[in-house]
């Protein structure tokens, strides 16, 4: 084979197998075994709690002096963030999986969802210290929704918002979204429970990924986006970045081989 043929031949090479392709980087495409179901219910089970979470609890009556001892003076915090103020003023489940309020002291939460505390905390108050007719009110919600990303995202890191549900691409949104070189085919989500961790593994391409038990998050997940195997060749993103790199490679060999030569 000539020299003009090989370096033809290298080209193509290059060109075919470094580009990333389109269908690569678009979410959620309709593919030929997509079915349009529903979301299962099993794929929202709510949050259990687990150790380190911070609850706001909030308790009202309709006498507000009866219930002020459970009041939390917010307002020395405020121009330092909500996650501050909710870091110091919130209830931390500490490793025993108990949350320490005042008159109620020591009561446990782990495992429990955020309303199953709401009841057992209004349950606790109207039995042993208030009457029923003093309308107690309790609201206990998470300190903001966390979780971490890492990976081929352009803002990596732990991440809080504040609302009860999200999705995943709600989270890479929020995020700066998957770099072109992340794999969007198979993101990683680590999910720890009580009694351990699971790992999924969800493709972000097909439409089908609503369905998946990872696609709502939960608080404290941990997703990752690894690296489409053109990044760690070096060779470009794109056509234009991989003719680039063809012809640099090719002028350094047509240099070396006249060097050589002469």
């Amino acid at each position: 084979m000539n020299q003009p043929k090989l370096y033809l031949l290298l080209l193509f090479t290059v060109l075919f197998t470094s580009c990333i392709p389109t269908k690569d980087l678009i979410y959620l495409q309709e593919k030929e075994n997509t079915k349009n179901e529903v979301v299962e219910q099993v794929n929202q089970k709510p949050y259990r709690l687990q150790t380190t979470d911070i609850l706001m609890i909030t308790i009202k009556a309709i006498d507000p002096k009866l219930v002020e001892i459970f009041s939390t003076n917010s307002t020395q915090l405020g121009n330092n963030g909500s996650e501050m103020v909710n870091y110091f003023n919130g209830y931390s489940v500490d490793d025993h999986g108990n949350i320490r309020l005042p008159i109620l002291g020591e009561v446990n939460v782990l495992g429990f969802t955020v309303e199953d505390v709401r009841i057992k905390i209004e349950k606790l108050l109207n039995e042993k210290y208030f009457k029923t007719e003093a309308g107690i009110f309790v609201v206990v919600k998470l300190s903001g929704f966390r979780y971490t990303i890492n990976g081929e995202v352009l803002n990596t890191g732990t991440k809080v918002l504040y609302q009860d549900k999200v999705n995943i691409m709600e989270a890479i949104a929020n995020s700066g979204d998957i770099t072109i070189t992340g794999d969007r085919k198979d993101v990683k989500v680590m999910r720890r429970y009580p009694q351990g961790s699971e790992t999924f593994s969800i493709d972000l391409t097909d439409s089908n990924a609503s369905n998946a038990p990872c696609f709502y998050l939960q608080p404290n997940d941990y997703i990752y986006v690894k690296p489409l195997k053109q990044k760690s060749w070096g060779t470009g993103k794109t056509g234009i970045e991989s003719l680039t790199t063809v012809i640099t490679l090719l002028s350094l060999a047509t240099t070396t081989f006249l060097l050589l030569r002469n």
